[in-house]
């Protein structure tokens, strides 16, 4: 995980996976880590990563293409 940096979180799952497929439509790969701590899900976010090459490009695109 060193090549790859955060570029989008959120506290609800749907949200990182609409941002992942986004990515992913454009030829950016992505993966969703879940960082909710395991037994109440209160607590942690869901954080959309992708490779340190992109990052650039994809922050444009959750900023200019995604509204929720």
């Amino acid at each position: 995980m060193k090549e790859w940096i955060k570029v989008f979180e959120t506290p609800q799952q749907i949200r990182a996976e609409i941002v992942k497929g986004v990515l992913e439509e454009n030829e950016i790969p992505a993966v969703v880590l879940n960082k909710k701590e395991t037994v109440y899900q209160v607590f942690g976010l869901y954080e959309v990563h992708v490779n340190r090459a992109n990052a650039l490009r994809a922050t444009t695109l959750i900023n200019n293409e995604i509204s929720f």
